[in-house]
């Protein structure tokens, strides 16, 4: 099985350990992992703010650049959902206002090998104990796109569950959405901060010392509210709880940097293999 990673771009630019979490897991359970360098953004953000012919060429991108995997990962369900759910609009949407077939027939081919990382993990690859290792008490939120649109539904949780040492608590008001929405926040502000501290509130109220989410966008969201609130807990992604073992539990995993990466260039991009090198899947 060839597989690539999608990185998004918030992940690229603000949390790129959690794509390095995201290839250190899927190593340890014997899948190699390619990382093409021509990725770029979805266009989830053109997209929402109305600029749909805008984010077509992105899609198009997209298509180009995964399109001889077997299977494309991604830590962000927001932008699963944007491949989903929304690509084969834009297809359509080309075709009714008769500019082809094109860019419907591109996108057809990626849009059901794209999947969030925990529906990878537990459907396809078949596992929930991913033999992690995180002694901590952790409260999960499950992001709107992972809930409603993708309905992840108990796939996080039952990963979590399975981790060793790990104490999952229910949050209060769990399937309400946290305020970022992407553009919402910025076109809402008062709204989106409000909402905000109505799920920092509840995740404090559990007593976690960490809050989990599939989601960067949100978790990033999340963590300005509890800095100005200077509430006593860590927002984390999933991804970073999962690869995290006794042998190399998380935060001495990234002491000195990433573990050690080799990368080999290829014509279908970088094949990144972090640690020990697993079979190819």
């Amino acid at each position: 099985m060839r597989v690539a990673l999608f990185l998004t771009c918030v992940n690229d630019t603000l949390y790129p350990r959690t794509g390095q979490a995201v290839v250190a897991l899927l190593n340890r359970l014997g899948v190699r992992v390619d990382f093409p360098m021509g990725q770029t953004c979805c266009g989830q953000a053109h997209y929402n703010t109305g600029y749909r012919h805008e984010s077509e060429p992105l899609a198009r991108r997209y298509a180009e650049v995964f399109a001889d995997y077997d299977a494309i990962v991604t830590p962000s369900g927001s932008c699963v959902a944007m491949v989903r759910d929304i690509y084969p609009r834009l297809g359509e949407r080309a075709r009714a206002e008769g500019r082809g077939e094109e860019l419907a027939d591109a996108l057809a081919p990626v849009v059901p090998k794209t999947y969030e990382l925990t529906e990878f993990l537990v459907d396809v690859l078949g596992v929930t104990d991913v033999g992690a290792y995180f002694p901590h008490r952790v409260t999960y939120h499950p992001t709107c796109h992972g809930l409603r649109m993708l309905g992840l539904g108990e796939r996080p949780r039952r990963l979590l569950e399975a981790v060793k040492g790990l104490e999952l608590v229910e949050l209060p008001g769990a399937d309400e959405c946290c305020g970022f929405g992407g553009t919402f926040a910025v076109k809402n502000p008062d709204v989106s901060a409000a909402m905000g501290a109505d799920k920092v509130r509840n995740a404090a109220s559990t007593g976690a010392e960490v809050l989990c989410a599939a989601d960067n966008s949100c978790l990033l969201h999340i963590g300005g509210t509890i800095s100005r609130q200077r509430t006593a807990i860590e927002p984390l992604h999933i991804a970073e709880i999962l690869a995290a073992t006794e042998e190399d539990p998380l935060g001495a995993h990234w002491a000195d940097g990433p573990a050690p990466v080799s990368v080999v260039t290829g014509g279908s991009g970088l094949s990144v293999v972090t640690g020990s090198e697993g079979a190819t899947r």
